[in-house]
């Protein structure tokens, strides 16, 4: 689904059987000789560094508020422990409120670790120019922006980070929202939409609402995939809006990055636990390696 075919090799590695190649457009490939691509560790992962937000969202499946806590991001031995070239989605929370992000991201960088970062639209608007210079030191590589609602300054600041990746929720965001961004020039995401913690209350008062919203995506999912550069999706919106429909088996199997758990898992430094996926509802305390934790999840 990229349509830029232009792209630089940043750093190519082994992991298990496969070679994995990271370009500077965010694009990956996975390469083997075999028919299975076996891990030796994780490739990626999600960083939970905060829980402290001040947007309280009513859909949101981390229970973030203005009381929630940072974790220890320093003195981690689980972040020591990561690959060069591991890849890890730093999320919160609003992870732009950790006092020791800047640090924590020098540190990554030492290390050769590939630092992405979600933020929501309110906080990227007000952080433009910290978040450039993070990008511009290469503190971070990839940028997640949860959207809210559309404006040309959005789009105009967004566009600053060619590397920037619109978040949006299957059942929450209105579809014509999401048609505002229509065919400028834009990576979209959507994520599927978690029944996890305040999801779940707001669903039990707004069913209609998201399953309405819901239904408009599924029904013209392809539709939107002609309007951006690039749309992706997390293993949640494949399975809610079936995906696999929409192409053929071949581009399916090229396209196709993997089951929760198969090359990713979950890390939540604030409560120091592990699992398969965010919304997983078993958990289990940090061991003090990655690739300890990443053995579990693949067996589990």
């Amino acid at each position: 689904m990229e349509t830029t075919i232009d792209m630089e090799l940043l750093n190519e590695y082994q992991n298990g059987n496969y070679t994995v190649s990271l370009f500077d457009n965010g694009t990956k490939v996975r390469a083997t000789q075999e028919d299975d691509f076996i891990p030796s560790f994780a490739e990626c992962m999600d960083v939970k560094i905060t829980n402290y937000c001040d947007m309280g969202c009513k859909f949101c499946h981390e229970d973030s508020t203005t009381e929630g806590l940072h974790g220890d991001i320093l003195n981690s031995e689980v972040i020591s422990s990561l690959h060069p070239f591991t890849e890890i989605a730093i999320g919160g929370g609003n992870p732009l409120s950790h006092p020791d992000l800047l640090p924590f991201l020098k540190k990554l960088k030492q290390n050769n670790v590939i630092a992405n970062m979600t933020v929501n639209q309110k906080h990227f608007m007000e952080s433009v120019d910290f978040l450039r210079m993070l990008s511009n030191e290469k503190l971070i590589y990839g940028m997640g922006v949860s959207f809210v609602n559309y404006s040309k300054d959005f789009v105009e600041k967004i566009k600053l980070f060619p590397n920037a990746v619109i978040h949006v929720i299957n059942g929450v965001t209105p579809l014509h929202e999401l048609r505002k961004l229509y065919d400028k020039n834009l990576k979209v995401l959507i994520l599927g939409y978690k029944y996890f913690r305040r999801g779940v209350d707001f669903y039990s008062s707004y069913s209609f609402k998201v399953e309405d919203r819901k239904s408009d995506f599924y029904h013209n999912i392809v539709e939107i995939l002609k309007h951006f550069n690039t749309v992706s999706f997390d293993n949640l919106a494949i399975e809610q809006l079936d995906v696999q429909r929409c192409m053929s088996k071949e581009k399916w199997g090229e396209f196709y990055m993997g089951d929760d758990g198969q090359y990713t898992f979950y890390i939540d430094l604030v409560t120091k636990t592990y699992s398969k996926s965010s919304f997983s509802k078993e958990k289990f305390p940090l061991k003090n390696s990655v690739d300890e934790m990443f053995k579990h999840v693949v067996e589990l």
